[in-house]
């Protein structure tokens, strides 16, 4: 027997979740079992762990889309007991039980091995987040962005992806503006490596010039709808955006004379169903382009009875950072 978070539907049709024990026999079919160290807390988790259950589709369900562990039992050859792996996306969590659990198994096809001096902790504190962050810095650097080309924007910059992105562009020599709504994360995010912060009134607006001044080499976005639009206008020429979420809408009340008259690229980042060889590349830039001091500094610890109340703080944007759960804890 071993702890796990499970979600429960009632007959009222609301959910609940709670920690219990429950038995290996009661894992989903996979070809590894991981003991799992730990996991974090994305925008999809708080979804999974609210009121209805949001992305689940049967229950009970464990909830989790990423943790890193050591590998208990392999049935394939690419893995063996002692391995240290992570997991992020494949919509495990989702539709697959995930890694709210001090057990979980899986698809030998969806763990990567863990880079040498990372920790599962370090892992979780990047997690789908900083992995998509990543996965936006490669896009850019692969369309062109290189160091002295102009301030990179990062909106959203206090969330997860928006955290991780700020410090590893700041680390490779970008000049970074960080994009936030809260000023009292100022602080937070300066230390992250931040050279200009950016308050979220100034890009919020819709405005109606397609065209605005040049003004950023390269930007990583989290929010859509109207503040990706305006930014579109405001980049210098052959640069590229990296779309990455939609916290400020889905829409895109945007032209296409930045396409066309500025050549501006922008880049969809999906890290769910990204192929392996380019998950490896990623989580190898990680260990070597993130700063672990700076990591550290964006980490919330959390144990499995604090994962309701955080899933309900995620979805209201009032998480600061990456919170890490000990699922042991």
């Amino acid at each position: 027997m071993f702890r796990a978070l499970v979600v429960e539907k009632l007959d009222s049709g609301e959910t609940r979740a709670a920690v219990r024990e429950i038995a290996e026999a009661d894992l989903p079919d996979g070809d590894v079992t991981v003991r799992v160290d730990h996991s974090t807390v994305n925008y999809k988790d708080g979804l999974c762990l609210g009121s209805g259950g949001g992305l689940v589709r049967a229950w009970p369900h464990v909830p989790g889309i990423d943790f890193a562990g050591v590998v208990e039992d392999s049935a394939d050859p690419r893995y063996r007991p002692g391995d240290r792996v992570v997991l992020t996306g494949w919509r495990v969590g989702e539709v697959q039980w995930g890694g709210y659990a001090e057990k979980a198994r899986v698809r030998a096809d969806w763990l990567v091995p863990l880079p040498e001096g990372l920790t599962t902790r370090q892992a979780m504190a990047v997690g789908t987040a900083g992995l998509t962050a990543m996965l936006a810095v490669l896009a850019l650097e692969a369309h062109g962005l290189t160091l002295g080309q102009g301030p990179v924007l990062v909106t959203g910059a206090a969330g997860g992806v928006g955290s991780v992105a700020t410090a590893i562009l700041a680390h490779l020599g970008h000049e970074v503006a960080a994009v936030t709504g809260r000023p009292e994360t100022e602080a937070y995010l300066r230390s992250l490596g931040a050279s200009r912060i950016v308050p979220r009134a100034d890009l919020a607006e819709t405005i109606k010039r397609p065209l605005e001044s040049e003004t950023w080499a390269g930007a990583v976005d989290s929010v859509g709808g109207a503040m990706l639009a305006r930014l579109l206008g405001q980049m210098k020429y052959g640069a590229s955006v990296a779309s990455v979420g939609l916290a400020g809408g889905s829409g895109l009340p945007a032209t296409v004379i930045p396409f066309i008259l500025r050549g501006v690229n922008l880049l969809g980042i999906d890290s769910v169903m990204q192929p392996y060889a380019r998950r490896v590349e990623a989580w190898k830039r990680i260990a070597s382009d993130l700063p672990m001091a700076k990591l550290e500094a964006m980490i919330q610890p959390a144990g499995l009875g604090d994962l309701p109340a955080l899933g309900e703080a995620i979805l209201k944007g009032q998480v600061q950072g990456r919170v890490v759960v000990d699922v042991r804890a």
